[in-house]
Protein backbone atom coordinates (compact mmCIF):
# COMPACT_ATOMS: atom_id res chain seq x y z
CA UNK A 1 0.00 0.00 0.00
CA UNK A 2 1.46 3.35 -1.41
CA UNK A 3 1.12 5.98 1.86
CA UNK A 4 2.82 9.40 2.43
CA UNK A 5 4.93 7.58 4.84
CA UNK A 6 6.34 5.36 2.17
CA UNK A 7 6.80 7.94 -0.34
CA UNK A 8 8.69 9.84 2.06
CA UNK A 9 10.35 6.44 2.60
CA UNK A 10 11.47 6.45 -1.02
CA UNK A 11 12.42 9.66 -0.97
CA UNK A 12 14.93 9.50 1.79
CA UNK A 13 16.51 6.33 0.92
CA UNK A 14 20.41 7.30 0.10
CA UNK A 15 20.35 4.18 -2.49
CA UNK A 16 17.38 6.12 -4.80
CA UNK A 17 20.08 9.05 -4.79
CA UNK A 18 22.74 7.25 -6.10
CA UNK A 19 24.52 6.22 -9.47
CA UNK A 20 22.71 6.16 -12.90
CA UNK A 21 19.86 5.04 -11.66
CA UNK A 22 19.39 7.72 -8.99
CA UNK A 23 17.35 10.73 -9.01
CA UNK A 24 20.23 13.60 -9.41
CA UNK A 25 21.02 11.32 -12.55
CA UNK A 26 17.50 11.09 -14.04
CA UNK A 27 17.07 14.88 -13.20
CA UNK A 28 19.98 15.65 -15.62
CA UNK A 29 19.00 13.41 -18.10
CA UNK A 30 15.68 14.63 -18.39
CA UNK A 31 16.95 18.27 -18.62
CA UNK A 32 19.47 17.55 -21.46
CA UNK A 33 17.04 16.23 -23.06
CA UNK A 34 14.65 19.07 -22.66
CA UNK A 35 17.54 21.63 -23.34
CA UNK A 36 18.49 20.16 -26.61
CA UNK A 37 14.75 19.76 -27.68
CA UNK A 38 13.76 23.89 -26.73
CA UNK A 39 17.13 24.70 -28.45
CA UNK A 40 16.54 22.95 -31.83
CA UNK A 41 12.72 24.16 -31.73
CA UNK A 42 13.79 27.82 -31.10
CA UNK A 43 15.96 28.26 -33.71
CA UNK A 44 13.39 26.26 -35.98
CA UNK A 45 9.85 27.75 -34.94
CA UNK A 46 11.33 31.34 -34.10
CA UNK A 47 12.45 32.91 -37.21
CA UNK A 48 9.54 31.03 -38.80
CA UNK A 49 7.29 32.67 -36.84
CA UNK A 50 8.93 36.30 -37.25
CA UNK A 51 8.97 36.09 -40.76
CA UNK A 52 5.33 35.06 -40.72
CA UNK A 53 4.25 37.66 -38.44
CA UNK A 54 6.01 40.33 -39.82
CA UNK A 55 5.14 40.09 -43.93
CA UNK A 56 1.79 38.19 -43.09
CA UNK A 57 2.64 35.17 -45.40
CA UNK A 58 2.54 31.50 -44.83
CA UNK A 59 -0.04 31.47 -42.56
CA UNK A 60 -1.41 28.46 -43.47
CA UNK A 61 2.41 27.43 -41.54
CA UNK A 62 0.37 28.35 -38.29
CA UNK A 63 -2.50 26.16 -39.11
CA UNK A 64 -0.43 23.32 -39.90
CA UNK A 65 1.55 23.51 -36.72
CA UNK A 66 -1.61 23.73 -34.40
CA UNK A 67 -3.35 21.01 -36.09
CA UNK A 68 -0.27 18.97 -35.85
CA UNK A 69 -1.08 19.34 -31.56
CA UNK A 70 -4.12 16.91 -32.58
CA UNK A 71 -1.65 13.58 -33.34
CA UNK A 72 -1.20 11.34 -30.44
CA UNK A 73 2.26 11.22 -29.25
CA UNK A 74 2.95 7.68 -28.48
CA UNK A 75 2.00 6.89 -31.55
CA UNK A 76 4.12 9.42 -33.24
CA UNK A 77 7.00 8.29 -31.58
CA UNK A 78 6.84 4.50 -32.21
CA UNK A 79 6.52 5.74 -36.26
CA UNK A 80 9.34 7.74 -35.55
CA UNK A 81 11.24 5.01 -34.54
CA UNK A 82 10.85 2.37 -36.15
CA UNK A 83 11.81 5.39 -39.47
CA UNK A 84 14.99 6.90 -38.15
CA UNK A 85 16.10 3.84 -35.79
CA UNK A 86 17.87 1.75 -38.38
CA UNK A 87 19.84 4.79 -39.60
CA UNK A 88 21.92 4.51 -36.45
CA UNK A 89 23.36 1.38 -34.75
CA UNK A 90 24.45 2.93 -30.91
CA UNK A 91 22.46 4.26 -28.64
CA UNK A 92 21.60 7.16 -30.58
CA UNK A 93 19.22 4.64 -32.27
CA UNK A 94 16.91 5.87 -29.32
CA UNK A 95 17.54 9.49 -28.41
CA UNK A 96 17.52 10.52 -31.91
CA UNK A 97 13.57 9.57 -33.01
CA UNK A 98 12.79 11.05 -28.87
CA UNK A 99 13.84 14.26 -29.57
CA UNK A 100 12.50 14.59 -33.02
CA UNK A 101 9.00 14.05 -31.63
CA UNK A 102 9.83 16.21 -28.77
CA UNK A 103 11.09 18.74 -31.53
CA UNK A 104 8.22 18.52 -33.33
CA UNK A 105 5.83 19.19 -30.17
CA UNK A 106 7.95 21.99 -28.96
CA UNK A 107 7.61 23.95 -32.51
CA UNK A 108 3.84 24.94 -32.28
CA UNK A 109 3.24 26.70 -29.39
CA UNK A 110 6.92 28.49 -29.68
CA UNK A 111 5.76 29.07 -33.80
CA UNK A 112 2.03 30.01 -32.43
CA UNK A 113 3.19 32.64 -29.63
CA UNK A 114 6.16 34.15 -31.84
CA UNK A 115 3.88 35.28 -34.17
CA UNK A 116 0.71 36.29 -32.39
CA UNK A 117 2.95 37.78 -30.39
CA UNK A 118 4.24 39.83 -33.41
CA UNK A 119 0.76 40.21 -35.26
CA UNK A 120 -0.59 41.99 -32.40
CA UNK A 121 1.75 44.90 -32.02
CA UNK A 122 0.06 47.89 -32.53
CA UNK A 123 -0.24 49.33 -36.60
CA UNK A 124 0.58 52.52 -34.88
CA UNK A 125 3.74 51.56 -33.64
CA UNK A 126 5.11 49.94 -36.94
CA UNK A 127 4.05 53.25 -38.64
CA UNK A 128 5.98 55.73 -36.61
CA UNK A 129 9.35 53.35 -36.50
CA UNK A 130 8.63 53.56 -40.67
CA UNK A 131 8.17 57.42 -40.23
CA UNK A 132 11.82 57.72 -38.41
CA UNK A 133 13.21 55.96 -41.53
CA UNK A 134 14.14 52.26 -40.50
CA UNK A 135 13.75 49.03 -42.53
CA UNK A 136 11.71 46.33 -42.57
CA UNK A 137 14.81 44.21 -40.29
CA UNK A 138 15.23 47.26 -37.76
CA UNK A 139 11.08 47.36 -37.20
CA UNK A 140 10.93 43.45 -36.75
CA UNK A 141 14.12 43.78 -34.81
CA UNK A 142 13.53 46.84 -32.51
CA UNK A 143 10.02 47.35 -32.01
CA UNK A 144 7.88 44.07 -33.02
CA UNK A 145 10.13 41.57 -31.33
CA UNK A 146 9.91 43.24 -27.92
CA UNK A 147 6.60 44.04 -28.05
CA UNK A 148 5.92 40.26 -29.04
CA UNK A 149 7.99 39.32 -25.68
CA UNK A 150 5.10 38.44 -23.69
CA UNK A 151 3.47 35.99 -25.98
CA UNK A 152 6.36 34.76 -27.02
CA UNK A 153 7.33 33.76 -23.49
CA UNK A 154 3.96 32.45 -23.10
CA UNK A 155 4.70 30.17 -25.66
CA UNK A 156 7.71 28.89 -24.62
CA UNK A 157 6.46 28.25 -21.38
CA UNK A 158 3.85 26.05 -22.63
CA UNK A 159 6.53 24.34 -25.00
CA UNK A 160 8.71 23.00 -21.96
CA UNK A 161 6.16 22.27 -19.87
CA UNK A 162 4.75 20.03 -22.83
CA UNK A 163 8.41 19.04 -23.61
CA UNK A 164 8.98 17.76 -19.36
CA UNK A 165 5.90 16.02 -19.41
CA UNK A 166 6.15 14.12 -22.65
CA UNK A 167 9.90 13.31 -22.52
CA UNK A 168 8.78 10.63 -20.10
CA UNK A 169 6.61 8.76 -22.58
CA UNK A 170 10.11 8.44 -24.60
CA UNK A 171 11.26 5.89 -21.90
CA UNK A 172 9.11 3.85 -23.60
CA UNK A 173 11.94 3.49 -26.56
CA UNK A 174 14.77 2.79 -24.34
CA UNK A 175 15.25 6.78 -23.75
CA UNK A 176 16.62 7.53 -20.32
CA UNK A 177 15.32 10.38 -18.19
CA UNK A 178 12.76 10.40 -15.31
CA UNK A 179 10.49 8.22 -17.56
CA UNK A 180 12.65 4.86 -16.63
CA UNK A 181 11.14 5.17 -12.91
CA UNK A 182 7.25 5.18 -14.81
CA UNK A 183 8.66 2.02 -17.36
CA UNK A 184 10.71 0.26 -15.08
CA UNK A 185 8.26 0.73 -12.14
CA UNK A 186 5.42 -0.75 -14.63
CA UNK A 187 7.64 -3.42 -15.80
CA UNK A 188 8.53 -4.25 -12.34
CA UNK A 189 5.11 -3.52 -10.61
CA UNK A 190 6.88 -0.94 -8.48
CA UNK A 191 4.10 1.06 -8.11
CA UNK A 192 5.61 2.69 -5.43
CA UNK A 193 8.85 3.83 -7.75
CA UNK A 194 6.24 5.06 -10.30
CA UNK A 195 4.63 7.95 -8.01
CA UNK A 196 7.40 8.62 -6.81
CA UNK A 197 8.91 9.39 -10.23
CA UNK A 198 5.77 11.48 -11.32
CA UNK A 199 6.12 13.72 -8.71
CA UNK A 200 9.35 14.38 -9.67
CA UNK A 201 8.25 14.98 -13.05
CA UNK A 202 5.35 17.44 -11.80
CA UNK A 203 8.04 19.00 -9.61
CA UNK A 204 10.15 19.54 -11.94
CA UNK A 205 7.49 20.87 -14.36
CA UNK A 206 6.35 23.89 -11.82
CA UNK A 207 9.94 24.57 -10.79
CA UNK A 208 10.50 25.38 -14.79
CA UNK A 209 7.48 27.06 -15.01
CA UNK A 210 8.00 29.41 -12.19
CA UNK A 211 11.86 30.26 -13.48
CA UNK A 212 10.11 31.00 -16.92
CA UNK A 213 7.50 33.15 -14.87
CA UNK A 214 10.51 35.29 -13.11
CA UNK A 215 12.08 35.80 -16.17
CA UNK A 216 9.16 37.03 -18.20
CA UNK A 217 8.55 39.47 -15.36
CA UNK A 218 11.84 40.52 -15.38
CA UNK A 219 12.63 40.65 -19.47
CA UNK A 220 9.68 41.98 -20.51
CA UNK A 221 9.31 45.95 -20.21
CA UNK A 222 7.32 47.15 -17.54
CA UNK A 223 5.05 49.48 -20.25
CA UNK A 224 4.98 46.17 -22.34
CA UNK A 225 3.22 44.22 -19.43
CA UNK A 226 1.55 46.90 -17.59
CA UNK A 227 3.62 46.75 -14.66
CA UNK A 228 4.11 50.57 -15.13
CA UNK A 229 0.48 51.36 -15.63
CA UNK A 230 -0.59 49.08 -12.00
CA UNK A 231 2.40 51.30 -10.25
CA UNK A 232 1.04 54.27 -11.41
CA UNK A 233 -2.38 53.43 -10.13
CA UNK A 234 -1.51 51.84 -7.11
CA UNK A 235 0.63 55.59 -6.48
CA UNK A 236 -1.90 57.47 -7.86
CA UNK A 237 -4.48 55.85 -4.97
CA UNK A 238 -1.91 56.02 -2.17
CA UNK A 239 -1.45 59.96 -2.59
CA UNK A 240 -5.75 60.15 -2.84
CA UNK A 241 -5.93 58.54 0.35
CA UNK A 242 -3.24 60.51 1.61
CA UNK A 243 -5.02 63.49 0.41
CA UNK A 244 -8.50 62.44 1.80
CA UNK A 245 -6.51 61.27 5.39
CA UNK A 246 -5.02 64.68 5.69
CA UNK A 247 -8.50 67.01 4.59
CA UNK A 248 -10.35 64.65 7.58
CA UNK A 249 -7.87 65.84 10.19
CA UNK A 250 -9.09 68.88 11.34
CA UNK A 251 -6.55 71.67 11.88
CA UNK A 252 -5.77 72.97 15.29
CA UNK A 253 -6.91 76.23 16.91
CA UNK A 254 -4.59 78.41 18.81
Amino acid sequence: MITAATIWGWFTDTANWQGGDGVPARVREHLVYTAITLLIALVVAVPLGAVVGHTGRLRWLITVANAARAIPTLGLLFAVSMIVSPWFTSSLAFTVPSIVVLVLLAIPPLLSGTYSGIESVDPAARDAARGMGMTGWQVLRSVELPCALPLFLSGLRSATLQVIATATIAASVSLGGLGRYLIDGLASRDYLQMVCGAIIVAALALVADLVLAALERYAVSPGISGRAQRVARTRRGLRRGEAASTAAVPSKTA
